[in-house]
């Protein structure tokens, strides 16, 4: 920092130099903290999704050591094949089916642990903790309970004189099945994260509303659903991606598909099942990729107009 007199004399007028030995300090701690994180980016990010973009234009067996420049070929053949309209089906109805039946029972159920009941801290707990458990293991359990021959709900169906769907066999209820688990395992987490947004509410507000009287219902939608809307469109965008990408319940509960070929599903069918497609599941997954994000652009693009932050 230099000083130097003014032309009216009296005073000093302060210069400040861009670049000081303070600024220069700043950015090498910044780049030594910065650096590890970027590098790993790079390395286990956009360096994978790259050589992914390359091995699309291959036709590639998976471990063989030659491969065939075949352009955009791989994308045309998914296309125009009979399995795409299945799989893009598929992966809409477990999207559209997991996203809002997980955030619609997570906000009732955390509307229900909002209110002072006894046992609610227990009871959050036990709502939360299928998130955090491991979806082999979840899978496994929910795979005993729906076996049609030896499951849990089989047996109690047959107590019943009632005998049990082929759960299993079943495209149709293979796909109701792995629907139902999966909400089962993310409720928890959109009933936490809703709960967290209901405790924030300005109590004001609320009080006031009912005074002026405003019933339960009316306060919800007038009120309560308005001020969540920051918290409902996060949902909507974790809970958006977290779908589109599941994997493990699908893979435990539909070792083959089965009806459950979502796009993820059949990626990883294609590349390490009977196929040995690599190059053909490279494709599928930057159909997923670019899905993706257009689905997020659009969402922060209109989907955010509708947010209410104050």
């Amino acid at each position: 920092m230099t000083t130097s007199p003014t032309a009216s004399g009296g005073g000093t007028k302060i210069k400040q130099r861009f670049w000081t030995a303070r600024s220069r300090r700043d950015a090498w701690i910044f780049l030594a903290f910065a650096l590890p994180n970027i590098a790993l980016i790079v390395m286990f990010t956009y360096r994978p999704l790259i050589a992914n973009i390359q091995y699309s234009f291959l036709d590639w067996t998976l471990g063989s050591d030659f491969a065939t420049a075949v352009g955009l070929n791989n994308y045309v053949t998914f296309f125009t094949s009979s399995d795409a309209p299945e799989v893009l089906g598929t992966t809409a109805i477990f999207t559209v089916l997991t996203v809002g039946g997980a955030m619609v029972l997570g906000l009732l159920i955390a509307l229900a642990l909002n209110q002072k009941l006894p046992g609610r801290t227990f009871a959050r707990s036990a709502i939360f903790a299928p998130y955090v458990l491991s979806g082999v293991g979840v899978g496994l359990v929910w795979l005993f309970i729906f076996d049609p021959v030896y499951g849990a709900l089989s047996w109690v169906l047959r107590g019943l004189g009632q005998s049990s769907p082929q759960w299993i066999n079943d495209p149709k209820l293979a796909l109701t099945m792995v629907i139902i688990v999966y909400i089962w395992k993310n409720l928890g987490y959109c009933a936490v994260v809703y709960l967290a947004g209901l405790q924030s509410m300005p109590q004001d507000v609320m009080e006031a509303a009912s005074l002026d009287g405003a019933g339960v219902v009316r306060r919800f939608f007038a009120i309560v659903f308005p001020l969540l809307s920051p918290t409902t469109f996060f949902l909507l965008i974790t809970s958006l991606l977290s779908s589109l990408q599941a994997f493990d319940i699908l893979k435990i509960m539909t070792p083959t598909g089965q009806g459950t070929n979502t796009l993820m599903f059949e990626t990883y069918l294609q590349a390490f099942g009977a196929y040995n497609r690599a190059g053909y599941s490279a494709a599928i997954s930057v159909v997923l990729f670019l899905l993706l994000l257009i689905m997020t652009a659009v969402q922060m693009r209109f989907v955010e107009r509708k947010v209410h932050y104050a």
